[in-house]
Formats: C-alpha cells, structure tokens, sequence
C-alpha cells in the first residue's frame, strides 16, 4: 500500500480533512509536526517529529525513516512547510517544486521582481523599508497605495492609502504589528536553506503598490510539470477597497464572462511558471482590473485584464475547501493526495452546483463573550453549515493586526446568486457579544 507523508503544522485547521482523504484513497499515513506526539512509540511509522524550520536536516531524517518505511508522496498541508515539503521530494526523488520557487512564493518582493522580469501584470511596486526616509518616500509614491509586509498572511499588515497623512499612519501601524512578531516575519533564503533560521529578509522591510481597482477572484488549481489545470475560481462579491482588505464571502462559479475566466487562468499559469513552480496545489488571488500596470521600463498601461495580486504554493487555506466537491463527492485535499501520488490523475470536474463559503468577520476588538443565532442561521435556505471556531472568552483582534475569523458559514444551491444571498441572510441572524479589551489597571505608587 502506498504511504503519504503529510506535513501539518501545529496551526492547520486540516489536519482531519487530509486524514479522511488519506483514508478514501487508501493510503497508508505518516503524520509529521514540528511537535513530538506522545503517542509516537506507539504508532513509529504513523508520527515523526520534524524541524520544519530546517529543511535539510528535516529532509535528512525523512530520508533515513523512507529506507524502512517507503514513502510514495509528501503533501505539505499548509503554506508553513511548503519549504520543508520542497527540501524532502528533492531528497527523495519524487516530483516537487523547487526550493527557489517555494521561497518565491512566500515573500512578496521576490515575487514582485520575477512576475516584472517575466512580464506578467501586477501592481507597481517599491521595496522600502521602515528605516528610509519615509516623509520623502510619501512624497515620492503614486496614490491610492497599498502597504504589504513580505510574508504575513491572511492580509495581516496590508492597508491601503489615498494620502500622505494615511501613509504615514499605515506605515506607523505596520511597524507596531511587524514588533510584536516573534520571530520577525521574514523568509529563509535559498542560500540559507539548510540553517535554523528564516531571518535572512530585513523583518522591517515592506512592498508599497499602486492600489488595483477592480473585482476580485481567487483561483484554484493544481499544476503538473508546470500546466496549470483550474480546480474552481470563487468570485469575491464584496469590494476589497480597503484600508483593509478583510475576505469575506467566496463563490464559485464565477460570474465572470468565460472569456474574462480563460484570461485569468493564463494569467494564473504565467505567474506560476514566472516564479517556478511546477507541481501541486496552487491559490491565487488577482484582480481583473480595467487598468492594468506593469513596472517594467518598457511597457506603460494596458487596458483591461487581469493583474496578480499574490501567487500561494499551496490550496486554499483554513477551512475554506470544505465548499469544494468533485465528480461524486471528491473532497479537494483528496485530490491533491491522488495527484501527488500519481502524475497522469486528472482530477474530475467539481460538482454541478454553486457552492459558497463566507469568513465570518471580527467586527471589533474585545473578549467573545457569546454567539447567538445560530439556529436561526443553520435554517437560512442554501446553508448547509455554519462553523464558529473561536471560543468563548477568546480575544479577538481585526485586521490589520489580526488574522483570524470568527468562523465559516457553507451554502450551495442552484445560482451562485443564490448562495450569495444565502450566505449574508445566514450573518445577518448571527450575533456576537464582544465585550471591550480588559484595560491593566495603572500601578500605584
């Protein structure tokens, strides 16, 4: 029986839906974490503890459990051990992507910069750093902006602004969420790989971009020997103008006409072979813009199209992919298993209905203190589930400093229009009883 080795941080919300698939397909499992599993002498071929932050040496060690314990594909779960999941094929000899084109992935900068060479539309961009002169770099820029650290995610530290007071105060509060990591947010070079540490990036360095106009899709596919087969594209109804970009609600199919589709997607696929990769799953966001710009000294604008916004080594992230089916049923972390494990799998179309999934949004900061109306909620017509997953008494913290949601609601139905509505009438009944932060109380004295 064929054995895949999963690589799930500590953080994924995925775990159980890659282990149910795994247990579809008929596999074989070994679960790595960066975490040991007390339960790991009980079960040595079903646990290994990795340092995912070494790739090499993490690599090393697969390498000597796969002479025992054959191992016929690596699936890494999240964006955190893409770098890991890269280093280990590489070791093993199994399809993978590189680990330049990995690391591309993961910092925003390096992207920018292959994407310009190669062509492929996206924002105008500047590096800059929190170090520059920032009241000349403000006089300098095109606005409206957008503010982006290199490797925070789920839109953590992005802010938009249409001035230089908002610039100033986006950058000011940019510095303050970029203090409070630990370690700095920043990505392990490819020079690098092999050492603990991912700090090889100035964790006070930034991206500005020309803020894009336009609706925004995101795009699932899977890439084999670099094509790019499209899985889903969820439209994103609700504007993303900002300050900040919060994602809501995705539905899928598009609404887009199939020709505006058809750009996206060879837009997508440039993108990916822009940075390198080559296999596996793949989430793009970009935005069809009416003006799209590139920052190479040779092109000035070109009307209409789509622009990439950001290109993810991985499938869609938190518990998002619970809305997509294929053929009769097929979960997409299923398909990605099947894939990993066999080049020539292609995947069956996703199912015939619509299908949408809404991120609950934190609607203010403060300590969750109750959720009301989910009854109501799950009898919305259309809504097949709805998820908290934060607790009771837990802090909440929005964007831009946050980077986590309330929960999810799931719908299909006939339309996407239909699961639009469904899902705002299902929030609409939904109630959250936040109480403010507690404040310290001064010391005396």
């Amino acid at each position: 029986m064929p054995r895949v080795l999963l690589l799930v941080p500590t953080t994924t919300y995925r775990t159980h839906a890659f282990m149910e698939a795994a247990r579809r397909v008929g596999v074989e499992v070994t679960v790595a974490s960066e975490q040991a599993n007390a339960l790991a002498k009980l079960n040595p071929t079903g646990l290994l503890t990795l340092k995912f932050r070494n790739p090499q040496q993490a690599a090393r060690q697969v390498v000597e459990f796969a002479a025992q314990h054959p191992i016929d594909a690596v699936v890494a779960v999240d964006d955190q051990v893409t770098l890991v999941g890269a280093a280990i094929c590489q070791a093993l000899s199994l399809r993978h992507n590189s680990m330049p084109a990995v690391l591309a992935a993961r910092n925003k900068q390096t992207m920018r910069e292959l994407l310009d060479r190669a062509g492929v539309p996206q924002p105008r961009y500047r590096l800059a750093s929190l170090t520059d002169d920032l009241a000349r770099l403000a006089d300098q820029i095109d606005y409206p902006c957008v503010i982006k650290p290199l490797s925070l995610s789920a839109s953590r530290g992005v802010i938009r602004a249409d001035d230089q007071r908002e610039f100033a105060i986006a950058v000011e509060r940019l510095a303050a969420i970029l203090r409070t990591e630990n370690p700095p947010p920043s990505v392990v070079s490819v020079q690098d790989s092999g050492l603990d540490t991912e700090d090889s990036v100035a964790a006070d360095a930034f991206l500005v971009e020309n803020f894009m106009a336009g609706p925004e899709v995101a795009l699932e596919g899977l890439l084999t020997r670099g094509r790019l087969r499209v899985l889903a594209l969820f439209d994103k109804p609700d504007p993303l103008d900002g300050p900040f970009f919060e994602e809501t609600i995705y539905v899928t199919p598009s609404r887009l006409s199939a020709l505006v589709q058809h750009e996206v997607a060879q837009c997508a696929e440039r993108a990916c072979q822009a940075i390198g990769l080559e296999e596996g799953p793949v989430h793009a966001e970009l935005r069809v813009s009416p003006k799209t710009t590139h920052d190479l000294p040779h092109t000035a604008q070109q009307s209409g199209g789509p622009c990439v916004i950001e290109v993810n080594a991985r499938s869609i992230g938190g518990q998002c992919s619970r809305v997509l089916r294929f053929g009769t049923g097929i979960s997409l972390e299923e398909l990605i298993i099947r894939h990993a494990l066999d080049p020539t799998f292609s995947p069956p179309a996703r199912e015939g209905l619509a299908a949408g999934v809404m991120m609950i949004p934190i609607p203010r900061a403060g300590v969750l203190r109750e959720v009301r109306g989910l009854a109501a909620a799950r009898d919305v017509a259309g809504i097949e589930e709805v998820t908290i997953s934060t607790r009771v008494g837990q802090e909440l913290v929005p964007l831009p400093e946050g980077g986590l949601y309330l929960g999810f609601l799931f719908a299909r139905g006939a339309a996407p229009e239909k699961v639009e509505a469904a899902l705002r009438a299902a929030h609409v009944q939904l109630e959250f009883v936040i109480e403010p932060p507690s404040v310290p109380a001064p010391k005396s004295g």
